[in-house]
């Protein structure tokens, strides 16, 4: 059998190149505050790549995605390990766009510290009187740039995204900005009315998006998990605080309270994360992780 290498290691996935496509691997590393961390949670991997794949499906209608199959009988030898099974995606290959499409259905996180200081969130003025965690009138694009591990996301307003996309594809960056921006919202309105059916509240949500050899946009990466969502269950939902969630806001949280951790999660806060996002899956698909 012959071993492969990955091209590319992010803070949780690793990229592999399959020739005509690439094999992404959603490992069982943690990423909180831009920062892996030492533990790693048993299963995360297939539940963010089972997910991505439960949501791929979902939209097909909306967009073309990367998703080729996540089954490992359809890729080279070396990914028919238990390693790999559950937890790995063929895709197609894509020209990435270098913007992070972020959506914000309801007001948490820097969001709401940015409007208890502007009254804005990313220079969108929102009303007044909103309270921690409320939902928005309507759903609001934030995008961001994309950072390298180590550094942090920057925040950017739809008119620096085109000029972010004007400097990589000359002539096109209006174009791809406004179409980035209505594929966002479209995307995450379909998908958050049916998680709200299964008694999940999207919060905020980002993606990715690349262009496929015609030049069409297509939705790359990962999907709606709870490593790129806050997930909150509708039930106890209540403004003004914060909220319970199916993600790694819970680790988050942990870290946030406990700044002597060295990056570490004590077993107990691990068996509550992964249990978390077991729950957030079960709720959305309907099925047990397999």
């Amino acid at each position: 059998m012959k071993e492969m290498k990955p091209i590319k290691e992010g803070k949780v996935r690793e990229i592999y190149d399959n020739g005509d496509s690439l094999i992404m691997v959603a490992t069982d590393r943690i990423s909180c505050f831009d920062v892996i961390l030492k533990n790693e949670i048993t299963k995360k991997g297939t539940v963010l790549t089972q997910m991505s794949k439960f949501w791929f499906d979902l939209t097909e209608d909306i967009l073309p995605n990367h998703m080729i199959s996540v089954d490992v009988k359809d890729m080279p030898e070396y990914f028919q390990q238990d390693k790999f099974d559950g937890n790995s995606m063929m895709c197609r290959k894509l020209n990435m766009l270098p913007i992070e499409c972020i959506v914000r259905g309801y007001i948490t996180g820097s969001g709401w510290a940015s409007y208890q200081e502007t009254g804005k969130v990313c220079g969108i003025e929102l009303p007044e009187g909103l309270k921690e965690s409320d939902k928005l009138p309507e759903p609001i694009y934030t995008p961001s740039t994309k950072a390298e591990i180590g550094d942090h996301d920057e925040n950017i307003s739809f008119e620096q995204s085109i000029d972010h996309l004007e400097k990589q594809f000359p002539g096109k960056g209006r174009e791809y900005a406004e179409k980035l921006r209505d594929y966002t919202i479209a995307l995450y309105k379909k998908c958050a009315e049916y998680a709200l059916s299964k008694g999940i509240i999207i919060a905020d949500t980002k993606f990715e998006f690349g262009l496929d050899e015609e030049g069409n946009i297509v939705v790359g990466d990962e999907m709606l998990t709870p490593d790129s969502s806050r997930f909150w269950p509708v039930e106890g939902y209540e403004p003004g605080h914060g909220q319970p969630s199916f993600d790694k806001q819970f680790a988050r949280d942990w870290l946030k309270e406990n700044p002597d951790n060295d990056w570490t999660l004590p077993e107990e806060i691990v068996e509550k994360t992964i249990g978390k996002y077991l729950q957030g899956y079960k709720m959305l698909t309907g099925e047990e992780l397999k």
